[in-house]
């Protein structure tokens, strides 16, 4: 009996064609503006030995260096845009990868959900601040900080930051650029500024905050007091969040996770993909309509997601713990693609 990885193979999804080089060519995904050369391998050149097990976020510095935060041989390995190594650090440090975030100075920001902490660096890896105690989670729904934090977003005109306090504590946490306390927001639910794991935090280029709150399908818009403003529904699992603020409009990529049951694991538009979105809701483009797999142009899990200047999108899938735990397969699944505008 061929094996679950091997059954996923067959077939090209329904969505992609081939590129203008012809058959055998890459896979192009996308719409208009947003059509993009996905890598469909791991992408990134690391050392022999060496795995992602699963990357689990990514975040891109103003010099187009990459930075994959992962759950394998070195926490954070960091790349040129040609997916050369050129760093790596974070050994011991953490407990489990969850969130990376290149702050405006260009330092970083890694949560660990694991022992609930989130910690600031410089670029080549050392300690600036800790925020949490680790290993000594606030209580379930409580709303101190932190229960299971899972993301950092930083103000790009004031410094202050944001951390979503995700899978155990319905929260918002804003801190000032040094890391003191500021306020929270949010509670359990489905209404309104309630939140069903708040599973990652942006900001704009004004300063509003995007809330991927992942279990309610949806994505929320506060001001920066935390004062809800609209939300983004009918989507799949919003996942992960990005916004480019480079070019003369905001643009928003939403990762978004499978949103179907294991009856209809072969639905369509069902997610896992990437959305295209302006900042008045406007969906510009899908990247991606099959359900999960690992042909190139499908997508596992887009647990993080970010732009360079070229406009690629690099996706990071926690592929592991989502499917490949489950199937007992001995290989290592696809964690971390770019996807190449064309």
């Amino acid at each position: 009996m061929a094996s679950k990885v091997e059954q996923l193979e067959s077939g090209l999804p329904r969505n992609e064609h081939r590129a203008e080089d012809g058959p055998g060519g890459p896979v192009v995904l996308g719409d208009g503006d947003f059509r993009y050369e996905v890598s469909g391998k791991n992408w990134g050149q690391l050392p022999d030995g060496w795995n992602y097990r699963e990357a689990t976020a990514v975040a891109v510095d103003q010099n187009d260096r990459v930075y994959v935060f992962n759950r394998g041989t070195s926490p954070m390995i960091v790349f040129d845009a040609d997916g050369t190594l050129v760093d790596h650090w974070g050994e011991g440090e953490f407990s489990n990868p969850h969130g990376v975030t290149v702050a405006p100075d260009g330092n970083i920001f890694c949560v660990d959900n694991g022992n609930g902490t989130v910690k600031k660096f410089t670029p080549d890896g050392k300690l600036l601040m800790t925020l949490g105690q680790a290993d000594k989670p606030a209580p379930k729904m409580s709303g101190v900080p932190f229960s299971v934090p899972t993301h950092v977003a930083v103000d790009k005109s004031t410094g202050e930051f944001y951390v979503a306090d995700g899978y155990s504590n319905a929260r918002v946490h804003k801190y000032t650029p040094e890391g003191d306390f500021l306020f929270s927001w949010g509670e359990s639910g489905t209404g309104e500024g309630q939140f069903n794991i708040v599973h990652n935090v942006e900001t704009d280029r004004n300063g509003w905050v995007y809330i991927a709150d992942r279990e309610n399908h949806r994505i929320q818009v506060f001001s920066s007091d935390g004062i809800f403003e609209t939300q983004w529904v009918n989507m799949s699992r919003a996942a992960c969040l990005y916004i480019d603020t480079r070019g003369d409009r905001d643009l928003v990529y939403i990762g978004e996770y499978f949103a179907g049951i294991s009856s209809n694991d072969t639905g369509t538009d069902l997610g896992p993909r990437v959305t295209v979105m302006s900042t008045d809701g406007k969906i510009l483009s899908r990247v991606g309509t099959e359900p999960y797999g690992s042909q190139t142009g499908r997508f596992y899990s887009p647990h993080g997601i970010a732009v360079d200047s070229k406009g690629a999108i690099y996706v990071a899938e926690v592929s592991h713990s989502d499917y490949g735990s489950g199937w007992n397969v001995d290989v290592e699944l696809r964690s971390m693609q770019k996807l190449v505008k064309v």
